[in-house]
């Protein structure tokens, strides 16, 4: 797929002559993207003058698409995201990076609020050195009725001295957080993280339409896995879904696995909402990368089996769904190949978008000034390279 030498190193000038360069203003046939040290600083198509120069230019043959930007993911590679070891954040950084989500939010699930606040103090030093690109507490305001794999005993309403906690903690670096908001005090506390910078989603919820276009309106501008952990629609009472796929001001996440959806139910999501407004998602958990066979989310068992992570309940048997063993390049694939979907619009669901959503202004797309993570694909979606600040990763 690369047809010259990789460079390495952070700080050498690179050119890369690409097929097929995916660009903010469209598709560059034979186009030219030049990195300075972890920066991009020129996107073009290719000339005669990029050969007579004598400069050296690394030929790719596949499709140059900005880096995958995964903004839920609970861990991988047998380590936890919700880990207050640092060094277990940079293991699963390193994992999704290698499967060409070069940016990650670590996503946290439902736990005691003295132990969240001690995850946010482990991660917001890593989103301020760049390691992660955010934080996403997928609880513990969250219905009990569509808690999915969180643990009932510890979900909670968002009073606001558990608001006040949450947001100390995070001391401003926490990116997103999911509510259910017909809980008792959800309108004030959505208001209170959206005044505070925090992007709300609307998720593990049993709300009806009404009070999910309230949320909306009062600043809730994410879907959590949409679909999943939620009324279905019914023909007389619409519930979540048919407004969080049609409004404008929100984004959906979709775990393209062919097990949390159907293909079909996929499909009809991203031709009702569109690329810009998808954002491709794993919900990926400890075991992602790893056998099956026995682990933990959060407080709660979880067998995996073929793949399939699936609470383990009381009596040995397994239950519901517990995350998924994805990653962002096989999400990328099964769009491609078994939607059918372009590798534009799904770059678009895999990168821009989610960058784009969440104010991630240094990535998402290949454009002077972003930082230089890049993938290749070939033309079924299959990942090939993965650059991330400017090196080539080692993907072994």
């Amino acid at each position: 797929m690369i047809m010259a030498e990789q460079s390495t190193g952070s700080t050498a000038r690179i050119r890369l002559r690409c097929a097929h360069l995916v660009t903010p203003t469209g598709t560059l046939t034979d186009g030219v993207v030049v990195i300075d040290g972890d920066t991009i600083t020129e996107v073009r198509s290719f000339t005669d003058h990029d050969l007579e120069s004598g400069e050296p230019i690394e030929k790719i043959d596949g499709w140059v698409l900005p880096g995958f930007v995964d903004t839920h993911t609970h861990g991988g590679a047998g380590r936890d995201l919700g880990s207050t070891d640092s060094d277990d954040i940079r293991a699963v950084a390193a994992f999704a990076r290698r499967h060409g989500a070069t940016s990650i939010f670590a996503s946290l699930v439902t736990a005691e609020l003295t132990r969240i606040e001690d995850q946010l103090r482990t991660l917001g030093p890593l989103v301020a050195a760049g390691e992660i690109a955010g934080i996403h507490a997928e609880g513990p305001f969250l219905s009990p009725e569509r808690r999915g794999a969180h643990d009932p005993r510890l979900l909670r309403h968002p009073e606001p001295e558990a608001v006040d906690r949450i947001l100390t903690a995070a001391d401003g670096r926490l990116s997103m957080i999911t509510i259910a908001p017909e809980l008792p005090g959800a309108p004030e506390a959505i208001s209170r993280f959206v005044d505070n910078g925090v992007a709300v989603a609307i998720g593990h919820t049993d709300a009806d339409d009404r009070i999910v276009a309230a949320a909306v309106d009062a600043g809730a501008r994410v879907a959590t896995h949409l679909f999943n952990a939620m009324p279905p629609i019914h023909h007389r009472h619409p519930g979540p879904i048919p407004l969080l796929l049609t409004d404008p001001r929100v984004t959906v996440e979709l775990i393209m696995d062919g097990v949390h959806l159907h293909p079909e139910v996929l499909a009809m999501a991203v031709a009702a909402a569109g690329p810009d407004r998808v954002a491709m998602v794993t919900d990926a958990m400890v075991a992602t990368g790893m056998d099956d066979g026995d682990y933990r989310l959060g407080d709660l068992e979880v067998a995996v089996e073929a793949g399939v992570a699936r609470l383990r309940t009381a009596d040995g048997s397994v239950g519901s769904i517990a995350g998924s063993t994805l990653t962002m390049q096989a999400a990328f694939g099964y769009a491609v190949q078994t939607l059918g979907l372009s590798i534009t619009d799904v770059a678009a669901m895999a990168a821009t978008t989610p960058a784009r959503t969440h104010r991630l202004d240094s990535v998402g797309t290949v454009e002077p000034g972003r930082r230089a993570d890049l993938v290749v694909v070939d033309d079924q979606g299959n990942l090939h390279a993965v650059m991330a600040a400017g090196q080539w990763e080692d993907r072994q």
